[in-house]
């Protein structure tokens, strides 16, 4: 068994998959949890299934895929950001519109391209083999910049997940920091769709941070924590994928899902 990991190890892509796997891990990990303690799981699938309009226009266009889905769900997550801060009465409505509508888009490119895209079922239940080298960048400068954001202005987004009206009133912009967190989590999402697919994204972002509520008393040891089992579950989601030879998605959620109801059986 040993030596069938130092095997696996000995591959660039199998190299590429693990440093993939724990970059996009400390992202889900900071943003599952902001996505938790604001309530926006909804809106975060939202914003990850439009941007399958995204993917379906880069295809049609010649684009980088990961390009076209980062600017779709930039978008989105602007839309749904002013939608939702101004008619909350109809919120559900209008993010099914959205997800539905992204989606739609997405598939009629897809239809009007010359040609069979092979590499677009990756897109829809992840691939975290078949990262590349600039997937590698985008989501190195994603962590960047989730943890500069988070850092620096860490005390107002703390303030305006917890309790807006009280931020409102200590001058914080509210609209300003809400649009922010979701443009984070549109960035969290697109990276993620290499690893788990649009499909799975929200599963990687929340479960790490359901066990993780478990453990902490304050958001940034949440996020550690998060971080922290994310990488878990997409190493070990890896390691069953590699020798067994089947999706690294689906693999990294269901160990995911079974660490959650051993976790939840234990503390109870």
């Amino acid at each position: 068994m040993v030596d069938a990991i130092i095997q696996a190890l000995s591959y660039d892509f199998v190299q590429n998959a693990l440093i993939a796997g724990v970059l996009i891990s400390i992202a889900a990990g900071i943003i599952g949890s902001l996505v938790i303690v604001n309530r926006i799981t909804f809106l975060a699938g939202g914003i990850a299934h439009s941007s399958y309009g995204g993917i379906g226009l880069a295809i049609f266009f010649g684009l980088p895929i990961l390009f076209g889905a980062t600017i779709f769900a930039i978008i989105s997550a602007v839309f749904i950001a002013i939608v939702t801060q101004n008619n909350k009465t109809r919120i559900d409505s209008i993010i099914g519109m959205m997800w539905a509508l992204g989606m739609a888009i997405g598939i009629v490119f897809v239809d009007l391209t010359p040609g069979y895209n092979a590499d677009l079922m990756s897109y829809l239940f992840g691939s975290i083999i078949a990262v590349s080298k600039d997937d590698i960048i985008f989501m190195s400068i994603l962590d960047i910049i989730i943890l500069f954001c988070i850092c620096a202005f860490y005390k107002q987004i703390l303030a305006v997940s917890y309790d807006s009206e009280f931020a409102k009133l200590r001058g914080i912009s509210v609209k300003f920091f809400y649009t922010l967190i979701l443009i984070l989590s549109a960035l969290c999402v697109v990276a993620a769709i290499r690893v788990v697919g649009l499909i799975l994204v929200i599963a990687l972002l929340t479960i790490p941070t359901y066990i993780a509520e478990l453990f902490a008393s304050k958001l940034s040891t949440m996020m550690i924590i998060s971080a922290i089992f994310a990488v878990l579950f997409t190493v070990f989601g890896l390691a069953i994928s590699y020798f067994y030879d089947i999706s690294s998605g689906a693999s990294i959620i269901i160990v995911g899902v079974v660490t959650l109801l051993i976790v939840k059986l234990i503390k109870r």
